[in-house]
């Protein structure tokens, strides 16, 4: 359908869409590509220059494809050919403000797909027996950081995948300059491209309805000549619409001005009618007897706004810094003056950062209006951003000046207590500045900022611009984001990525910036291959003869002995020392330790005898056996490798003057060690309360905790040492009992989860 046939559809006496008010030829090809008629393409790209109403008509559409929508709309009034069929409602993953890999996990979470890959999630939709039916809107509002191009991202990453999925029938919104990239991906045949600013589009009827709806004091307007006579009010309507040249977003400010400041308006006077987004705001200053670039530089902070909005305390030394000059006046005075161009936004502390989950707003919890609304401003349009952009003469040099007033405004530096907005989005704004490397020097702000913005920004520099701390950052930023962790959590993360990175300064600043960090990492070894890890001592004179658990503690007491941590590493490692497997009958069986609490790696390798001076038994692993026996190969051998506990230093001593901790000593320890695929836990025996936990980016392949409190976590990347901060709680009065429900569920959760 045409657009010269939207006024043959009027005639026939159906009712426009009340959302969208026309667009009658672009809802029936939407009707028909949801019905699958035939010939219809799989693929549709709307597009259309910024303002022409996009956004809208998606939502209206999906309105008719909503079961519970469906109830409130009159589809026995609109044109038939419009409405789609009554089916599921499609999968819609919105693309405001998210990361391309957000919007294709969105989409896995909602077909229940078990990818633990990006391609994973193509295959299994392929792979579908029924089709899937997926609608993309506000690609052009993709990420959150606007410098960082994500809806070119989204497009290349995500929707030319998806469309090329045969299975998938797909519907996007996508901006003009990366519509024709997407079409081009796919057969002709199955892809159609709907340009709303095209005449076969284009809906100049619908336009003036949508101004003369606006114009209605029945919805809100204000009761003027020209609004309340009917034939007043749709000739002005008419006069908006042909001089907007097809824009919606030129006519919404036109009306939103004119009913808000209606002082000085003349209907007759076609120089106050704007033909663009930006003579809305110049014509609208000029009639109200204001300077235009005055206006212009009052919006400009919210113009450059990231996430949700700017929080209204910033907008005075934000618009002092661009203009360079004081403002404050200005401000005081025009603000009715703005108020056209303006939205208001009612926020929780967090809710501007873009991608935020709940744990980023309890690592934010102590931050200025933490856990409290606040008012955010922004720009009615992102059109109108970009006009307010493009009229500056220098955009890098205002948000260099912005980046400057933001760091400016961190009480004392200090990130605990900056603003949640300079916390999250300065480095949106360093980074169109070309200064994000200088700022990416402070582990501070690594904890603090919201993973996911600061993770998007980083990826956006090229990585040889990357001083040491950021490429630090940006290889731990996946577990900031996955974990979902507050912001003391990704401090301890941090601490150890730093330690591991040989950035030791960077990880004592973390411990000096306040945080209540749950570990101390003592030391890391880039050891890849590590099987299996067991703590203990090493008494030098002990030998592999016999020798009973009292002479061993006799002799480890007259030695002194040094602590360590056994590794069972493939042999030929460098420094290690091969020895033969147990035996059985040794007592170095699995599963033999006999306190029901003490968890599968609080022990180590519990169900070792200690005190037999074996190299074997001195690697027994976290899993309960004997360190040689998890890792032996051909003729039951097994290389071990000697570590300091406390000090990043390998030993060469043989494993068979190394003494485990008894049973006793384990079992009077503060704490235990439960663990799984990729977690741990470490919790306190007296209170069976977590005091730390551990997320890695890589499967744990050994872990042990000694019984005065260091960890050590075997992963492929290698091993580390923590110390356990946390204070060991005093054992209650009167025993746990270690029977009954209560007991045994918490025991549960401790010992044996290796999910």
């Amino acid at each position: 359908m045409s657009a010269s046939e939207e006024g043959n559809a009027r005639t026939a006496g159906y009712t426009p869409h009340p959302h969208i008010g026309g667009r009658t030829a672009v809802l029936r090809a939407l009707a028909a590509w949801r019905m699958r008629w035939p010939g219809a393409p799989r693929v549709i790209v709307l597009t259309g220059n910024p303002g022409s109403g996009r956004s809208r008509l998606v939502t209206g559409f999906l309105m008719m494809c909503d079961p519970d929508y469906r109830k409130q709309l009159p589809l026995d009034e609109l044109d038939p050919a419009t409405v789609p069929p009554d089916l599921p409602p499609p999968a819609v993953p919105s693309a405001d403000g998210r990361t391309a890999a957000q919007v294709l996990w969105l989409l896995a979470d909602h077909f229940g797909l078990r990818a633990g890959r990006t391609e994973d999630v193509f295959t299994e939709l392929a792979a579908r027996a029924e089709p899937v039916t997926i609608v993309v809107p506000d690609v052009d509002r993709a990420g959150p950081v606007r410098a960082a191009q994500e809806p070119a991202r989204l497009v290349r990453e995500v929707l030319a995948p998806l469309a090329a999925v045969e299975t998938v029938q797909l519907l996007a919104d996508v901006p003009r300059e990366l519509a024709a990239e997407l079409a081009a991906t796919l057969p002709s045949g199955q892809v159609q491209v709907i340009d709303l600013d095209a005449p076969e589009w284009a809906d100049p009827a619908g336009l003036v309805l949508h101004a003369e709806t606006a114009l209605d004091p029945d919805t809100g307007a204000p009761e003027l000549p020209y609004t309340t006579d009917p034939s007043a009010r749709r000739a002005l309507a008419e006069a908006l619409a042909g001089r907007a040249a097809g824009s919606r977003l030129t006519v919404q400010l036109a009306v939103q001005s004119l009913i808000m400041q209606p002082e000085g308006f003349d209907p007759a006077d076609p120089a106050l009618l704007p033909g663009s987004v930006g003579e809305a705001l110049d014509v609208h200053a000029r009639r109200l007897g204001a300077d235009p670039q005055t206006l212009r530089l009052m919006l400009a902070p919210l113009a450059f706004a990231e996430g949700e909005g700017l929080p209204v305390q910033l907008l005075g030394p934000l618009a002092n810094a661009i203009a360079g000059r004081d403002m404050s006046q200005d401000l005081a005075d025009g603000m009715l003056l703005a108020a056209p161009f303006i939205q208001p936004v009612e926020a929780g502390a967090d809710a501007d950062a873009a991608g935020a989950g709940p744990a980023d707003g309890e690592g934010a919890a102590d931050a200025p209006g933490a856990g409290s609304a606040r008012t955010l401003l922004r720009l009615m349009h992102p059109a109108l951003a970009e006009e307010i952009r493009a009229g500056l003469p220098d955009v890098r040099d205002a948000q260099t000046k912005i980046a400057m007033a933001l760091l400016e405004a961190v009480p004392q530096q200090d990130w605990a207590q900056a603003e949640p907005y300079i916390r999250d989005h300065l480095a949106a704004h360093t980074l169109e500045a070309g200064l994000l490397p200088q700022l990416l020097t402070d582990p501070g702000l690594f904890a603090h900022a919201d993973p996911v913005v600061l993770r998007a920004a980083v990826e956006a520099v090229p990585l040889e611009a990357l001083g040491a701390p950021a490429r630090t950052y940006l290889r731990t930023a996946p577990l900031l984001t996955r974990s979902q962790a507050p912001a003391e959590m990704r401090a301890a993360f941090l601490e150890t990525a730093f330690v591991e990175d040989g950035l030791t300064p960077y990880a004592e600043a973390l411990h000096a910036r306040g945080f209540r960090l749950p570990w101390r990492t003592l030391w890391s070894a880039p050891l890849p291959g590590v099987q299996a890890v067991t703590t203990g001592a090493l008494v030098q004179g002990n030998t592999e003869s016999a020798q009973s658990t009292a002479q061993s503690a006799e002799a480890t007491e007259a030695a002194g002995p040094r602590a360590v941590v056994a590794l069972v590493v493939p042999e030929g490692t460098p420094g290690s020392r091969t020895v033969s497997s147990p035996t059985e009958g040794t007592g170095t069986e699995a599963g033999t330790g006999t306190e029901a609490g003490a968890g599968t790696g609080a022990g180590a390798a519990e169900g070792v005898t200690e005190g037999t001076g074996s190299g074997q038994a001195a690697a027994a692993g976290a899993d309960g056996a004997g360190a040689a026996d998890v890792a032996a190969g051909p003729g039951g051998r097994a290389a071990i490798l000697l570590h300091d506990l406390r000090s990043p230093e390998f030993l060469d001593a043989d494993p068979a003057q190394v003494v485990r901790p008894s049973d006793d000593e384990r079992a009077a320890a503060p704490f235990g060690l439960s663990r799984g695929a990729d977690y741990l836990r470490v919790w306190a025996r007296a209170t069976q309360e977590v005091v730390a936990a551990l997320v890695s980016d890589a499967p744990i392949t050994g872990a042990d905790l000694s019984p005065d409190g260091v960890l050590v976590v075997a992963t492929g990347r290698g091993v580390t040492a923590r110390q356990i901060l946390a204070a060991a709680p005093a054992a209650p009065t009167v025993p746990a009992q270690r029977a009954g429900t209560t007991d045994a569920d918490a025991s549960h959760g401790l010992e044996g989860d290796h999910s």
